[in-house]
């Protein structure tokens, strides 16, 4: 299992810009499926400066090992990286839905070493949360 953002404005594609996106869907995916965790906002908080801004978004998805988004500063990928998330740029016609049933098809294949590191570090909470794939 592996917990996946996609930056959002509509809930169906990535069609957002990092350090602008106000909403993350998150998901749960595994070779097996996916589950909707949650929509996660951005209140209102203090953004001063590209460091706030950033610190904001990092914090909202903070538990996801991939980050899906259109766009994202190389500083703002640094700090992303930095709390071990990885973060994924693609196209704004990009629909969340492919990219998860894309991701279910790697996770059932042979995942990139980078990848199954990042499942296997996720595996542990997995198996105390209690999820089932959709």
């Amino acid at each position: 299992m592996l917990r996946v953002g996609f930056a959002t404005g509509d809930g169906v594609h990535v069609d957002q810009h990092f350090g602008w996106c106000r909403r993350f869907d998150v998901y749960d995916v595994s070779a097996e499926g996916s589950l909707f965790v949650g929509t996660r906002l951005l209140e209102s908080v203090d953004e001063e400066g590209e460091s706030g801004r950033v610190d904001a978004r990092v914090e909202l998805v903070n538990d996801c090992g991939i980050l899906h988004v259109s766009a994202i500063g190389g500083g703002a990928a640094a700090r992303v990286v930095t709390a071990r998330i990885h973060p994924v740029k693609v196209l704004e016609t990009a629909e969340i839905n492919s990219l998860l049933d894309r991701l279910q098809e790697v996770l059932g294949g042979t995942p990139p070493p980078w990848l199954r590191k990042l499942v296997a570090s996720s595996a542990s909470s997995a198996a105390s949360s209690g999820w089932t794939p959709r």
